[in-house]
């Protein structure tokens, strides 16, 4: 069971998320930058999600099927977080759980 964070808290007021802190990108600049064409741009968007965001809140932007796909792009740009989500998508596939 996921616990996102609630919309009203997410951004600030001038509607940059939370887990952006460094970079001057408003939500709907992020959104946008998760559907570019480049796969770079959009490994490198969702790399800085799962390495600054909770968890939770990953799944929030993107599913898990859109970080298999991605996956050989991201996994470098995961930092300390790497071991992590590299132990969670590895459990997962151990159970058999569906890539969606």
């Amino acid at each position: 069971m996921l616990n996102p964070t609630p919309a009203r808290f997410l951004t600030d007021a001038s509607r940059r998320p939370y887990f952006l802190w460094d970079c001057d990108l408003t939500i709907e600049q992020f959104q946008r930058g998760l559907q570019d064409p480049d796969v770079e741009v959009r490994a490198y968007l969702v790399g800085k999600l799962m390495r600054q965001a909770k968890p939770d809140d990953v799944f929030s932007f993107v599913s898990p099927r859109v970080i298999r796909d991605l996956w050989p792009h991201v996994v470098r740009r995961l930092g300390r977080t790497r071991e992590f989500w590299t132990w969670l998508f590895e459990t997962w596939e151990a159970q058999g759980r569906v890539w969606r």
